[in-house]
């Protein structure tokens, strides 16, 4: 699952990049929730699967603390992005024709500086509220399950959802592999 998180993601971003007519802001925002994606499941997977290997469930208190600060930055980035995402397709929706100069590249780059502002304030939120609950019991089968759920499920379940059924990203794909375009 983590492989064809990263390689779905990595067309995306591959996509995009190659094709000018896909340089806006939907897709510049869409480029940007593929690597934070690929960010979120890097932070955790690459270290379960050598836990798994070793049999060992032993981490360092660095290399937690280190892991949960990235989990949480990219993890909340992921929020804002979708929320931003999600104000620009409102745009799109509502304001078509003044769609262009709403969504301009100096709003593009204050919505995504925003976001990531946001999610460094809230992550000494996060780490409080981590800090405080580990004290309170838990099942950790449960735990396991919603953890996989949010960290490989959604992630890869993203480039999917948000492009390999659109039109624009299949003719970039096709167009970037040498497939003719009809």
């Amino acid at each position: 699952m983590y492989l064809i998180t990263v390689f779905g993601n990595l067309l995306i971003i591959l996509a995009v990049s190659s094709d000018s007519h896909l340089h806006t802001p939907m897709y510049f925002f869409l480029t940007n929730l593929s690597f934070i994606d690929i960010c979120v499941t890097s932070t955790t997977i690459p270290n379960i699967v050598i836990n798994i290997q070793t049999q060992s469930k032993v981490i360092t208190y660095a290399g937690c603390i280190t892991q949960m600060y990235f989990f949480i930055i990219f993890s909340g980035l992921d929020i804002y992005l979708l929320s931003v995402m999600a104000y620009d397709r409102f745009v799109a929706i509502c304001h078509p024709l003044q769609y262009m100069v709403i969504m301009n590249p100096q709003l593009c780059g204050l919505l995504l500086l925003v976001s990531c502002l946001s999610v460094v304030s809230l992550f000494f939120c996060s780490g409080l509220g981590v800090y405080l609950s580990s004290a309170a019991p838990q099942s950790s089968h449960s735990s396991a399950v919603a953890s996989v759920m949010y960290t490989v499920v959604t992630p890869m379940l993203n480039p999917f959802i948000y492009s390999l059924r659109n039109r624009d990203i299949k003719r970039a794909l096709k167009r970037f592999f040498g497939v003719p375009v009809m």
